[in-house]
């Protein structure tokens, strides 16, 4: 709602300044710029970057689109779910086998619908408590390891809106392209002796190129990638939630310990107190008890 919000605000305060100006919509209307500019964008978004990467982009501008980010459902889901992970890990760590091995098919898992429908959290939990399991490893060699791969999917994550962002820095060139095709055509026309106001609105139209261009760059596609950045940061953060929360328990803390040690990792806005956090560990272990906790802080 509020990506569409945006969107609104732009065109109508944009065009509606125009119009109230005393423009016509039908001149900025000129298809064949429109076929030229956002085509050769396309194209050298196509043309840039392998499929896997185009494929990302294409999951973040939907969410982007749909304002899916995570909210205080999300961050409790995450956090109980860890929370009974370790639980069952204090029996043994093989004891995670059924869970970690299939956690589509887990009981556990499915308590939390929230994760399991985030398939790069999800499978950052089960490879690393698999990782915990196959040996003895220190907190400090964990911290690194996962530091490690934090840092690799941010590169793979960060490469869609750092693509955009450069068609986005491009668009101008090519409302440029078109408004130079606009001018050679108007010139030929010139040529064959057209009068003066043919002229000129061969020459209007060429220049709407320049300002697709640059509306599109500064009015759209920077905003979208300034956009996605902030998504994959916040997705981020629960990956450094979990491990934070793994590398607390491999030091040798409790299981609450190492989940209040995730939960001040969650942005202010969506954190949950100690309190709170107590309260939806108590109604988790004891599902008939009256509510605990205090407010959100």
């Amino acid at each position: 709602m509020q990506s569409l919000l945006g969107i609104l605000l732009i065109i109508g305060c944009v065009f509606g300044g125009y119009m109230i100006h005393g423009g016509e919509m039908n001149v900025i209307w000129q298809p064949t710029e429109l076929l030229i500019i956002v085509g050769a964008g396309v194209g050298a978004i196509v043309l840039g970057n392998p499929r896997h990467v185009l494929t990302e982009m294409w999951h973040q501008v939907r969410k982007v689109a749909l304002r899916k980010k995570p909210d205080e459902e999300f961050q409790r889901q995450l956090l109980l779910l860890m929370y009974e992970l370790l639980q069952t890990a204090a029996g043994g760590l093989k004891a995670l086998d059924a869970h970690v091995e299939a956690p589509q098919e887990s009981e556990l898992f499915k308590r939390y619908p929230l994760i399991l429908a985030e398939k790069k959290l999800l499978n950052f939990i089960v490879d690393n408590f698999r990782l915990m399991a196959m040996g003895k490893i220190n907190a400090h060699e964990l911290e690194g390891v996962l530091d490690q791969e934090i840092d690799s999917i941010h590169e793979e994550m960060t490469q869609p809106a750092k693509s955009l962002g450069k068609i986005g820095e491009a668009m101008p060139g090519f409302g440029i392209l078109a408004a130079v095709l606009g001018i050679v055509m108007t010139m030929s026309v010139v040529a064959q002796g057209a009068g003066t106001g043919e002229i000129a609105e061969r020459v209007g139209a060429a220049m709407v190129g320049t300002f697709i261009g640059i509306f599109m760059c500064y009015g759209l596609l920077d905003p979208i990638s300034n956009m996605m950045k902030q998504l994959v940061s916040e997705e981020l953060q629960a990956l450094e939630t979990v491990k934070v929360v793994l590398v607390t328990h491999v030091a040798g803390k409790p299981p609450l310990l190492a989940i209040d040690a995730g939960r001040r990792l969650v942005q202010l806005n969506l954190k949950p107190s100690f309190a709170r956090l107590e309260g939806w560990i108590d109604k988790l272990q004891n599902p008939d008890a009256a509510p605990a906790g205090g407010p959100r802080g």
